[in-house]
């Protein structure tokens, strides 16, 4: 390709990314409970008031590393919507479960109640990467701290003890290996990890582990 293409399409990407942002900046923020629709039409229309977490924990995790690494995401509005739905998945997201076991809802109303809750790890992949984004623009050590607290839940879940994850087992279930749960382990390694060489260390055999298990689906 030459370098001339290759500019087109970096114009091009940054375009529909300028495009993107400018939609949701726009269209999700809900100002009345805080935190994100994130069912809209491409008029803007809300269609369904539901806040799924783990896509209010995608937003808060993008408007932060975007304002992070990008000068002109820069912006104290994307900063200050980052803020608002992190402060909304903290005081919303977590259910307790049983003794000091955390678990993040599925979706919840408009207005923070718990709708669902489900047997993955994901809606709390989410939260995790969200607190620990947040954490890295505003310095709040207190967030970095929670986002690691729930990510050793996770570990001692999916590693320890996974009765609390899937459905449950029945006698003529066929065993299975799901990819999407190393993967997404592997994920938070990569981000808890960045720029801290102490916590790559400690995460440097979950991430070995993680690969593992991924490669065992690759023919």
């Amino acid at each position: 390709m030459s370098v001339v293409k290759l500019e087109e399409c970096r114009q091009h990407i940054r375009v529909q990314l300028d495009s993107v942002v400018e939609f949701w900046l726009k269209y999700s923020h809900d100002t009345v409970h805080g935190g994100f629709f994130t069912c809209i039409g491409r008029d803007g229309n809300v269609y369904d008031e539901l806040k799924y977490v783990w896509l209010q924990g995608r937003q808060v995790w993008m408007y932060c590393r975007l304002y992070r690494s990008m000068d002109r995401f820069r912006r104290p509005e994307i900063l200050e919507a980052a803020k608002a739905g992190g402060a909304f998945l903290r005081k919303f997201a977590r259910v307790s479960v049983s003794g000091n076991q955390w678990k993040c809802a599925f979706c919840l109303t408009r207005d923070g109640k718990a709708v669902k809750v489900q047997r993955t790890i994901f809606s709390e992949c989410f939260y995790i990467m969200a607190m620990d984004e947040l954490s890295r623009v505003t310095g709040d050590k207190e967030m970095q701290m929670e986002a690691e607290q729930m990510m050793e839940q996770l570990i001692y879940c999916v590693r320890e003890d996974s009765s609390g994850l899937g459905r449950p087992q029945l006698l003529g279930d066929v065993p299975t290996n799901s990819m999407a749960v190393p993967m997404m382990l592997l994920c938070l390694v990569q981000q808890v990890s960045e720029g801290r060489v102490e916590m790559g260390r400690k995460y440097a055999e979950l991430g070995n582990w993680c690969v593992s298990q991924i490669q065992q689906h690759i023919q």
